[in-house]
């Protein structure tokens, strides 16, 4: 395995001293390494992969520097249009160096929703023509990689990729220096929200961890899956699913359970909810100041007024609370509330470790789904 310093000594020795970016779970060492380290000024976790670009962009016609953006390979997507319609060689060739977790490698297990990206995460960067290498534990030569590879964006100034592998990094831990102690985990509020839903109430859950708690919570009270669409990939979009669910199945009410991370990184969205949600639209934001899933790196999640911006982009109300009676108290002022509303729960990150992952396939998942809205109307 790599030394996260050792890594990040080749990098500041290439002069590469800016970072932004969005966690991933094959990066957690090095992005807990460069959080611990680096000031904020020259370290911003960015609400999406494509801002990222866009701020390393600004930071090199600031400096002239060679920025470096960190990003799940799922986060492409995010980033294709800035690198094409910005940094590309036949628009304003901005030199960047992209870090890339290579999640769904092909031979490598990982969860459905990696597969297809893992497959074409090669193919893709050269149809984008962005030079890449590939860094796992075995490359012992990885310093004359990366100052290959920076020797190249110099010459060419346009982006290229390191793409890293699971396990590439040695294990370095980010100990929370002021950590908001609240009384409730996810999984605690994620148990009392459950408790609470009547039989012909539907659930759409966020990415990572909440999906996982939420269906480990129904298989621990014996109760079938098909209230649940667990929205295992697609960060940031879980709540346009449910709006469009809600539009539809007017005499269901609707909860959608979001996460703090997941809701900042596409925040446009609760305006689009605010004006197009009807009565029946329970928005819960899960709050943990933290990307959970993916190593616990910090996002502004406990600095933001979610109140405030609920209210502005046309929510009907807002609640909030952070221990289980006030959460069960508020619970029930989101059923007779009409929506679209939004519930904030402030909780502690963190989950047990042996938190385990669905049994049942997407697929499977979605046509239980479906079957219980087409016979619940």
């Amino acid at each position: 395995m790599i030394n996260t310093k050792d890594f990040y000594d080749c990098l500041k020795k290439n002069n590469i001293d800016f970072f932004c970016g969005v966690p991933d779970s094959l990066l957690k060492d090095i992005c807990a390494f460069i959080t611990k380290n680096i000031s904020k000024k020259n370290h911003v976790i960015t609400a999406n992969e494509g801002a990222a670009v866009a701020l390393a962009s600004g930071f090199y016609l600031a400096t002239g520097k060679i920025p470096m953006v960190y990003m799940q390979n799922s986060g492409i997507g995010n980033a294709i249009n800035p690198l094409l319609s910005l940094a590309d060689k036949n628009v304003y060739k901005i030199p960047m160096l992209l870090l890339i977790g290579w999640r769904g490698e092909p031979g490598v297990k990982d969860e459905p929703q990696h597969i297809t990206q893992g497959k074409l995460t090669l193919p893709l960067l050269k149809l984008m023509e962005i030079p890449y290498i590939i860094i796992s534990n075995k490359s012992l030569d990885f310093n004359e990689k990366i100052n290959s590879i920076v020797k190249q964006i110099r010459q060419t100034n346009v982006p290229h990729a390191i793409v890293i592998k699971k396990n590439t990094f040695e294990p370095f831990s980010l100990k929370d220096d002021a950590c908001v102690e609240y009384k409730m985990t996810r999984e605690d509020a994620i148990k009392i929200i459950i408790d609470s839903l009547d039989e012909s109430d539907i659930v759409i859950s966020t990415t990572g961890k909440t999906s996982r708690e939420l269906f480990e919570y129904r298989k621990e009270k014996k109760q079938i899956h098909n209230r649940d669409f667990l929205t295992v990939g697609s960060m940031g979009h879980s709540s346009q699913i449910a709006l469009a669910i809600a539009n539809e199945k007017i005499n269901n009410n609707i909860y959608c359970i979001d996460g703090d991370g997941s809701v900042i990184m596409h925040a446009g969205s609760l305006g689009i909810i605010g004006s197009n949600g009807k009565s029946n639209f329970k928005h819960i934001v899960v709050n943990n100041g933290a990307h959970d899933s993916v190593g616990g790196q910090p996002t502004i999640g406990y600095n933001v007024d979610f109140g405030k911006l609920a209210s502005e982009l046309g929510y009907k109300s807002y609640f909030s609370c952070s221990d289980s009676e006030s959460l069960i108290s508020k619970l029930k002022n989101l059923k007779s509330q009409k929506g679209p509303v939004l519930l904030e729960i402030k909780v502690r990150k963190g989950s047990r470790k042996d938190l385990g992952r669905p049994t049942r396939t997407p697929i499977e998942n979605k046509l239980d789904f479906m079957k219980f809205l087409n016979t619940n109307e």
